[in-house]
């Protein structure tokens, strides 16, 4: 029966809305226009923030159409007071884990605060200052992609400050499956707050009810949350977002191996930051290929791994990820290959088991363990998490 059920789920999956040339398409992401995102279906929440004071969590993500939803409201006469902006800033050109300080940062003479320099929680004095916060920012679906971390403290201080949220939900471009290892609670950090696996299916609408009916702020505050929903969205939907979420996911194809290939950023293998190709392309200098490249300093990815030295490895700008999982083939070659080499293949600084969740990942690759051994590994909580997941669904279920 499990087996009837598998093969079912499977033709479902590849019937799904899908169109075969995105699998390979490197070019800028556009817009589907017949999905409209909460952000855009402002009759179903301007009249909950009019004359209200409005805090605003945004970066370059956040547009109604081709004007930012700042300029949208406050030419609607909203009253915006606070800026709040996630990891790699405003303007959405920041490295990645690189600090920002405002430093009396303002746009239209609103003051910006940094939710990733000196606090990643806004304060109470600027949650004092707003009658409603609302947040706006464009998700991939993928666990340590830090925009839900900064969800779950914007939740926390309007739980602590009895003020309420709004969500303007936007879709998932991995939302149609789940995959890889749950989190376990003692590697939390803010590349994974949560125990959700690596690839969790869910809108930030949807996981932003899941926080609150988890009970995941600290004790078990509930944020008097709303969720202004998608249009004409289910998991399956074929979306491709219209403005870049941060410098290095420039495109579907690198969207899509995301999930897969940034495990790599806990070892010494490149994942093409610094090249034109980011998550597009993994490399080593001792790796033996014919494909190389080269990582460069620059915007978005100063002082990439690897620099100015050039790397052999393998290009995945044309090869289609897989549909429904995770592929840590890749992990489990590159560390065959490189082994025996003179540095460790995983950094020491424990960031690899910080992005897997656990530290049986790495112990299993150590061991020479194949990729179904490992997969077995993950399975009954990825169960238990797509049974608890279920309970958030806002759209066509995925699975």
């Amino acid at each position: 029966m499990k087996l009837i059920l598998n093969i079912i789920l499977i033709l479902i999956v590849g019937c799904s809305c899908h169109n075969p040339e995105q699998e390979t398409d490197p070019t800028p992401l556009k817009a589907q226009q017949k999905i409209t995102p909460g952000a855009e279906r402002t009759e179903e929440y301007l009249h909950l923030i009019k004359d209200r004071k409005v805090g605003l969590i945004v970066n370059q993500t956040s547009t109604v159409g081709s004007q930012h939803l700042i300029d949208h409201l406050v030419d609607k006469g909203i009253n915006v007071v606070r800026i709040f902006t996630p990891e790699h800033g405003f303007k959405g050109d920041a490295d990645a884990g690189e600090k920002i300080d405002n430093c009396g940062e303002t746009y239209r003479s609103i003051p910006i605060k940094s939710l990733y320099g000196d606090t990643k929680q806004p304060q109470k004095e600027d949650v004092d200052a707003v009658d409603i916060l609302m947040f706006d920012i464009q998700d991939v679906g993928v666990r340590f992609y830090t925009y839900i971390s900064t969800l779950h403290y914007v939740m926390q201080s309007s739980a602590d400050y009895n003020t309420p949220l709004i969500v303007l939900d936007r879709p998932n471009p991995l939302a149609s499956y789940v995959d890889g290892p749950v989190l376990e609670p003692e590697f939390k950090s803010f590349v994974g707050m949560h125990p959700v696996p690596v690839v969790y299916g869910l809108t930030i609408g949807e996981y932003a009810h899941m926080i609150n009916g988890e009970n995941w702020l600290s004790n078990n505050a509930q944020s008097e949350l709303t969720v202004i929903k998608v249009d004409n969205y289910n998991h399956h939907s074929n979306y491709v977002l219209p403005i870049n979420p941060s410098p290095n996911l420039p495109n579907t194809m690198a969207i899509r191996h995301y999930p897969s290939l940034c495990f790599f950023e806990g070892t010494t293998v490149s994942v093409g930051r610094g090249t034109d190709a980011p998550f597009q392309q993994i490399g080593h200098p001792d790796y033996v290929s014919d494909y190389t490249f080269t990582p460069v300093s620059g915007p978005g990815s100063k002082y990439p791994k690897h620099e100015n030295t050039q790397c052999a490895g393998i290009d995945l700008s044309r090869v289609a990820p897989p549909k429904s999982s995770l592929d840590i083939s890749y992990l489990i070659d590159f560390y065959k290959s490189l082994k025996s080499k003179d540095k460790p293949f995983f950094n020491e600084n424990n960031f690899f088991d910080l992005l897997a969740g656990s530290d049986n990942l790495r112990k299993m690759i150590l061991e020479g363990k194949s990729e179904v051994e490992i997969r077995s590994l993950w399975e009954p909580g990825l169960l238990e998490y797509k049974m608890m997941r279920r309970k958030y669904l806002l759209y066509n279920p995925a699975h």
